[in-house]
């Protein structure tokens, strides 16, 4: 379980696999990319969104799905607070991404910038650096794969976008595809997308569940 959640938010060994095929429908002939508007969409779409809130479905490659929320305000803080049941948070603070099990009363830690997952966060990174438009089945999709090439270590993820005029900048987050190096796939999927909407920073504290640890971060 934790390895699962652990790839489908980039923070493994993950490599991008193009994702047209699993947020699109089959039977559209493949259209090349246009790199350099494409890109200048999402940048445009990045600056637009200040806070998003969403539903997400996370399966593993087994067929495995969880659920849960997701919240984000930029920039660089994110929760993924999964249903009843999964005793896990993922939280990035504006500083540090943390995992943590409150089964086992654990807590990780990475600089938000080891995570491929940083891309979403931070709305002025220049995307031409590190990330490039993919081929996809259907044109009404946006894939980005994002990756830094100096630190490959840190992996890559492939974001999908749908072309919706009525979003922020003309694009919806749909979710995510990651491929870890063991060759685990694992999919999220977003719905019921807000966007812009009112979040309060302490969205983004948590209880730390380390035994030596007292009160929230």
């Amino acid at each position: 379980m934790i390895k699962s959640l652990l790839t489908a938010l980039g923070l493994g060994l993950a490599t991008a696999i193009t994702a047209g095929a699993v947020f699109a429908p089959t039977g559209i002939a493949q259209t090349a990319p246009r790199p350099a508007a494409d890109l200048a969409m999402v940048q445009a779409h990045m600056k637009a969104v200040t806070t998003m809130t969403a539903a997400f479905t996370q399966t593993d490659r087994a067929g495995r799905a969880i659920g849960g929320t997701m919240i984000l305000k930029r920039p660089g803080k994110i929760r993924f607070e999964y249903q009843k049941g999964v005793d896990t948070l993922v939280v990035a603070d504006g500083k540090s991404l943390y995992f943590i099990d409150y089964s086992v009363r654990q807590l990780s830690r990475w600089p938000i910038g080891n995570s491929p997952l940083a891309v979403l966060l931070d709305p002025n990174r220049d995307l031409s650096r590190i990330a490039r438009i993919m081929p996809t089945v259907d044109p009404r999709i946006l894939l980005v794969e994002a990756r830094d090439p100096r630190r490959p270590e840190f992996g890559a993820i492939t974001l999908a976008f749908a072309r919706t005029p009525s979003a922020p900048g003309g694009l919806m987050l749909q979710g995510w595809v990651a491929l870890d190096s063991q060759n685990n796939r694992t999919t999220v999927r977003l719905r019921d997308q807000r966007f812009n909407v009112a979040v309060g920073d302490a969205s983004f504290k948590f209880r730390d569940p380390r035994p030596q640890a007292r009160g929230p971060r």
